[in-house]
């Protein structure tokens, strides 16, 4: 299969590469192909630009995992803009390309995240659940609905909305460790907003199901079946590294050093993976105790 890969270099993307390289024909787009040599290898064909290309003909799949990390810096005006651009322009590119075309490729692959649904309590929340409006909502679900331009009778669209990803890598787990493994971690705010997680290997292979699934489209919840509380994540991550478990971060600290983008972490919501099972998949790691056993026990933790 000839695929077209956007965040090739991320997280996800660089794991997912592993994966995808010993069977696939990869092409990754990325404004540094310098850089995807040097973390991917010689190898890998890398494009710098869309506009070499009339349409994704010579393609049999897309994949589009590029954007800004969102929880990684305050949201000022201008990072507000980067996260949205950086998600819209590429997606609606590669959408422009893939209709260009007359033979365009089967499946596109696109990423958003379970922000799309905002603040939700303990409310059990499937594909279907209604959002609250606010900004995560707000680029979520623009970015999905480009992404959605592209299905046709040639192409089927799968979004999937990704929860916390935990991986050996990287991620907000990295961010996490070192204050836990100086017994300083605990949890924020009131600890009871819901986290919805997954292992990065189950995403990895959740991608690689709904590229060989044809039956599959539509939105998907790229999360665990098994939610929990930032306290029950706290405490679990704590217990896992040996250290104790009585910091806590207080509300009004994270809002004064990050401001509105606070509420990502002082909010949550608890997403099950509704259509993903019935759709046949099956999780590696369900439990949170075995994806961080999983994680923890590798070197570059």
């Amino acid at each position: 299969m000839k695929i077209l890969l956007t965040g090739g270099t991320g997280f996800v993307g660089s794991r997912l590469m592993s994966h995808l390289r010993p069977h696939h024909q990869v092409s990754v787009l990325s404004r540094s192909p310098n850089k995807v040599y040097q973390r991917l290898g010689h190898d890998i064909e890398a494009l710098s630009s869309l506009d070499d290309l009339s349409d994704l003909d010579r393609f049999d799949a897309v994949i589009n995992l590029a954007g800004e990390p969102i929880a990684d810096k305050r949201w000022s005006p201008a990072q507000k803009e980067r996260i949205c651009h950086s998600r819209w322009q590429i997606t609606e590119k590669l959408v422009e390309k893939l209709r260009a075309g007359s033979q365009p490729p089967s499946v596109l692959i696109s990423g958003s995240a379970v922000g799309y649904y905002g603040r939700q309590g303990d409310t059990l929340v499937d594909e279907d659940t209604h959002p609250h409006s606010e900004f995560s909502h707000e680029v979520c679900a623009h970015w999905e609905e480009l992404a959605q331009r592209a299905e046709n009778a040639h192409t089927r669209v799968c979004r999937i909305r990704l929860g916390v990803v935990l991986g050996a890598e990287g991620g907000a787990l990295m961010k996490m460790l070192p204050s836990y493994r100086f017994g300083l971690g605990g949890p924020i705010g009131s600890g009871k907003q819901y986290m919805s997680w997954i292992h990065i290997e189950d995403v990895v292979n959740l991608i690689l199901f709904l590229l060989e699934h044809q039956e599959c489209q539509g939105v998907f919840n790229a999360t665990a079946p098994e939610p929990v509380t930032n306290a029950q994540f706290s405490k679990s991550l704590a217990t896992s590294l040996g250290k104790p478990h009585f910091a806590r971060i207080p509300a009004w600290a994270m809002k004064l050093l990050f401001g509105e983008m606070a509420d990502l972490l002082l909010t949550g919501q608890r997403v099950m993976p509704v259509r993903l099972q019935q759709a046949g998949f099956h999780f590696r790691y369900p439990t949170l105790d075995k994806a961080l056993k999983e994680t923890l026990s590798t070197p570059r933790c």
